[in-house]
């Protein structure tokens, strides 16, 4: 993979420098938004969470961009960057030039189009064509007519497994094998139950959250395409039966104490993948670049890809947006453009496995036959792709966030005993009323 993920990055360097004669103009929108001397010194700040795969592409920026400085602040965990993304965005200042919004604070901005630069002032109505319908749409404003946020990359699902721990409890290793053993959610149940009692010191799974989520979206793109909130704003968690069905079934789990438990992106998440603490979780593509820093060397080759029980679905995705606090629109817009481009995308999907919401390169062989040593060889373009060709987008609610901490704490509450399972649900509910208020 490391190899691959060279030769990738010289090419996709290339194809950007020869974009860049767009980008720097940021598109030739149809207003002049800022008439800055272009070769006077920037320093530009990239706000973003997790793994955006930016590193190489911000250096590529800069010698592309003499003049340009780009100052990057992440965040490993979203719950961690949500409240002081909200605080920049709340008082007018501290925010980056160009910052992350993930699908699920996604919404609470889109409301708030008089704090971002509105894109289509910056050359955004010709970008349209490079994304997924359904991404561009997300990134508009609640009237439609504003451009808040370029797409980054989308999460399809599979579920990655450990290869040699299945081997010890004598299930199946080959991937295709693996994939046939759990069509549907409650045939995962059954291998985890097995696994168990084969390998009872190492959990099947490795969290409640990494279940429900995939759960949950799949469910609601399965069906009314909605969670907790309807497109009105009002809550319906009660009444929908995605989140019920979803939560029903990610108790099940719980109940038969197959899952470690762990809060994902915790510390103690993290440093599960040293010690062999679970099996397998499901995955969506962006996750691979995680798996692969946490379980380091020690996991190559162990790690494979299968595909997700269910049928499809989707966890994850991001946006790049320039917040008006910025004292350089010009270049911040030209910024976003640049990373959210097909090459740009290209560049973060061979960095750290982030699947991108332009379909320019789907169908060839840099995604189409891309593998992956680290995991075993797997044709994780191949998996991921048509993961993405099934995605059915589910709306979130601007409070949806904060809503699924507060489920996910629940669930977590009755593996360890906290919660009783037969008073979980109307404890959800009772506990996701609280955060709408």
């Amino acid at each position: 993979m490391r190899d691959n993920r060279r030769r990738g990055m010289t090419a996709v360097a290339a194809v950007l420098a020869g974009v860049m004669t767009l980008t720097s103009a940021c598109g030739g929108g149809s207003k002049k938004a800022d008439s800055s001397d272009s070769n006077a010194p920037v320093t530009l700040t990239l706000d973003t969470f997790g793994n955006f795969g930016y590193d190489a592409l911000v250096k590529q920026y800069q010698a592309l961009h003499p003049n340009v400085t780009i100052k990057t602040r992440n965040y490993a965990k979203l719950d961690d960057y949500k409240p002081k993304l909200a605080q920049y965005i709340a008082t007018g200042s501290g925010a980056g030039d160009v910052v992350g919004l993930e699908e699920g604070i996604l919404p609470a901005y889109t409301r708030q189009p008089d704090k971002f630069l509105d894109l289509y002032n910056y050359g955004g109505a010709a970008l349209q064509k490079n994304f997924l319908p359904w991404k561009w749409q997300m990134g508009l404003d609640t009237t439609g007519k504003h451009l808040i946020g370029l797409g980054t990359d989308i999460g399809p699902l599979g579920m990655c497994y450990r290869s040699d721990l299945f081997k010890q409890a004598g299930l199946p290793t080959n991937r295709d094998e693996v994939g046939k053993l759990w069509p549907t959610w409650d045939d995962l149940l059954k291998v985890a139950q097995q696994f168990q009692t084969k390998v009872p010191g190492t959990k099947f799974l490795d969290s409640p959250n990494t279940l429900y989520r995939p759960m949950l979206l799949q469910q609601a793109g399965q069906g009314n395409g909605m969670t907790y909130f309807d497109k009105s704003g009002n809550f319906i968690m009660n009444s929908n039966p995605a989140v019920k069905g979803a939560f029903d079934e990610a108790m099940k789990f719980q109940t038969a104490k197959v899952t470690a438990n762990y809060d994902i992106f915790s510390p103690e998440w993290i440093a599960a993948f040293q010690r062999n603490a679970f099996a397998a979780l499901p995955c969506p593509s962006w996750m691979l670049g995680s798996i692969q820093q946490y379980a380091g060397g020690a996991g190559a080759g162990k790690w494979d890809v299968a595909t997700i029980p269910g049928g499809g679905g989707y966890w994850g995705g991001s946006w790049l947006a320039v917040p008006k606090q910025t004292k350089h629109p010009k270049e911040a817009a030209s910024l976003a453009e640049y990373l959210t481009s097909p090459e740009g995308q290209l560049g973060a999907y061979e960095a750290a496995s982030n699947f991108p919401s332009t379909t320019k390169y789907y169908n060839d062989p840099v995604i189409a036959g891309k593998t992956s040593d680290y995991f075993n060889g797997a044709p994780v373009g191949k998996i991921f792709g048509a993961g993405a060709m099934q995605v059915k987008p589910v709306y979130l609610g601007p409070k949806n966030e904060d809503v699924r901490a507060a489920i996910e704490a629940d669930l977590r509450a009755v593996e360890s005993g906290q919660l009783n399972a037969a008073n979980a649900w109307n404890k959800a509910l009772s506990d996701a009323q609280k955060v709408v208020g």
